[in-house]
Formats: structure tokens, C-alpha cells, sequence
């Protein structure tokens, strides 16, 4: 199929590759404009495009896809459908509707669950035991379109962020090659979504990493695996932002105040919270590498009765 592929970060960057190598002819490229990055503030590539470059393919970088010169670009290469993946705009019913086969998007959540722009760490945050990635013929909607094909992954009690989006990225990359064959070959089957039974998995921010250690130890645990690797879950230790990588529940009741370290032993420090402990086993702080607990214990004191959180 000639195909108009659009996407942006690392999660797109193995459906195109996938796309090509089955054969289909990406005849465009689109992706959000480049941004500067660093200290040196560098424009940088977005990861699509980087990709894009290697094959020869021509990209197109619209600030605003919806407008009409930029509707115009598209419809010239005459693509038989546009494939999306976390490209960052949202299509007008012109794009939409533009080609024979219309929009396709890969999305990572079992729909009608968790639509939105982070779909793959709240499925930790809010506790799911499994996930997945949905394959839709898009809509004027957010993430409300029929479905298609769906594939499903359990998520492994030490499943993090990052882990999980790599998992998704190469599931929906060969959901995505399926789908195309299914839509050539005219059997693909279109389903309805109905309401969506989860909140909405809205953007991540730094903000949302501030743990509050009167939620549950289960609760904080999700957030620290969820978080990782961006933004991270941290709190506040002796007027330093801490970064906690890494944590176990410990089912213990103690009588103290939340967010205090209760034990500390050669391993990690076991921390007061809402409901139970957790016991931290990867920490970093401003200035140096994540390390786990037991080496920062060696370079750090830190004793029992320590308050985290406090500004």
C-alpha cells in the first residue's frame, strides 16, 4: 500500500520501520517540527524523523497539520492510507477522510480503556494486570474510533514504564503490518467502542511524581514503576529532591508519622506510608548516577526516625 506514515517519538519509530519492511511504500513522512535540546539547546530530530532520513523518505514537519496549505501537501501524494502513531496533533475530518482507506492508528491500551496520551503508565498507576494495543480506524474523537485487531500482554509485577512502552511499541508495530493486510484483503472487521470503563490517561508531568506518603505503600509502589524512567517519583531528603527508581511493598503495620524511614539495613530503608512500608532499593539524587540503596547507604547517613517529604 502507498502509505502517508505520522508519528513523532521512539514508540512510532518501530511501527514505520515495520511498515517498511513489509513492503508498503511510505511515500511521506510526518512529524511534529524539531525542538531545541540539551544544554547547548541543538535543534534536535524527533525520533521518526531520524528514521525517516536513513530510508530516503521524504518528512514533513507542519506546525499546524489542520491548516489548509498543509491539508493540500498530503492530499499530492495520493496515499492509499495514513498510519498514526503518537504524532501529537489532532487530524481535521479532511485528513480524516482523505484517503481510500482513511486513518489508522495504533494505540496502547485495550480499548475503550485508558484513551489518552499516556495510556501505557497509567495501566500501571491505576493497577491493571494487563494491557495491550488496539489498532482503530480513527474518528473525530479522541481515541474514540472503531476498533480493529487488539493484542493482549499481562503486566509483570515489576513492570515499568519504560519496560512496558518497549513491549507496546514492537506489539503494535506488527498489530499495525496485520491490520494493513487485513484492510487489502477486505476482511478486517470494524467494532464500536463503548463508554470507556477508566479515566482518562491524561499527559504526564513532573507534579505527578511528588510522592505523598499517606497513600498506600501498593499505590506509591505503582507510581515509582509507572514513572520510570520519565518523569520519576520522588520526595523531599535533607533539602534534596530524591529520585526513587526502585521499591518493594512490605506489609507491616508501625505506629509513626507518614513518610518516616522506620528501618534501615544493608539494603535499602523502609519508609512509614498510609497503609504498610515501602522499602526503597534504587535512589538518586542532583548530581549523581542511580545507584541502588545499599551503595548510597555507604556514602549517606541516613537513620531511622528521617522524615522524607518535607520541604
Amino acid at each position: 500500500m502507498r502509505v502517508i506514515f505520522m508519528g513523532t517519538p521512539d514508540f512510532s519509530v518501530g511501527t514505520l520501520e515495520a511498515l517498511i519492511e513489509a513492503g508498503h511504500q511510505v511515500c511521506l513522512v510526518v512529524t511534529q517540527p524539531d525542538k531545541p535540546k540539551g544544554r547547548g539547546k541543538e535543534m534536535q530530530f524527533t525520533p521518526v524523523k531520524e528514521v525517516a532520513i536513513a530510508h530516503d523518505i521524504p518528512v514533513f514537519q507542519p506546525k499546524r497539520i489542520r491548516e489548509a496549505e498543509n491539508v493540500e501537501v498530503l492530499r499530492k501524494y495520493q496515499a492509499d492510507v495514513m498510519v498514526v502513531v503518537a504524532f501529537g496533533q489532532i487530524l481535521p475530518k479532511e485528513i480524516l477522510d482523505m484517503t481510500p482507506y482513511g486513518c489508522i492508528n495504533v494505540h496502547a491500551s485495550l480499548l475503550p480503556k485508558y484513551r489518552g496520551a499516556a495510556p501505557i503508565q497509567w495501566s500501571i498507576l491505576l493497577g491493571e494486570e494487563e494491557t495491550g494495543v488496539t489498532t482503530m480506524q480513527m474518528d473525530e474523537g479522541l481515541d474514540t474510533g472503531d476498533m480493529i485487531l487488539k493484542s493482549v500482554i499481562p503486566i509483570a509485577k515489576d513492570e515499568t514504564g519504560e519496560s512496558l512502552h518497549d513491549k507496546l511499541a514492537d506489539m503494535g508495530a506488527r498489530l499495525c503490518v496485520e491490520t494493513l493486510e487485513a484492510l487489502e484483503e477486505g476482511t478486517a472487521q470494524f467494532e464500536k467502542q463503548g463508554e470507556s470503563p477508566t479515566p482518562y490517561a491524561k499527559m504526564l508531568d513532573k507534579h505527578l511524581g511528588n510522592i505523598d506518603w499517606s497513600q498506600s505503600a501498593v499505590t506509591i509502589e505503582r507510581l515509582v514503576r509507572g514513572l520510570n524512567s520519565w518523569p520519576s517519583a520522588y520526595t523531599n531528603w535533607n533539602q534534596k529532591v530524591m529520585k526513587i527508581w526502585r521499591a518493594v511493598v512490605i506489609p507491616e503495620k508501625i505506629e509513626a508519622e507518614n513518610g518516616t524511614i522506620v528501618h534501615v539495613d544493608k539494603d535499602g530503608f523502609s519508609v512509614k506510608t498510609g497503609d504498610g512500608l515501602l522499602k526503597i532499593l534504587e535512589v538518586q539524587i542532583p548530581g549523581k548516577k542511580r545507584m541502588d540503596a545499599g551503595s548510597f547507604l555507604r556514602g549517606y547517613q541516613i537513620s531511622e526516625g528521617t522524615q522524607l517529604g518535607k520541604e
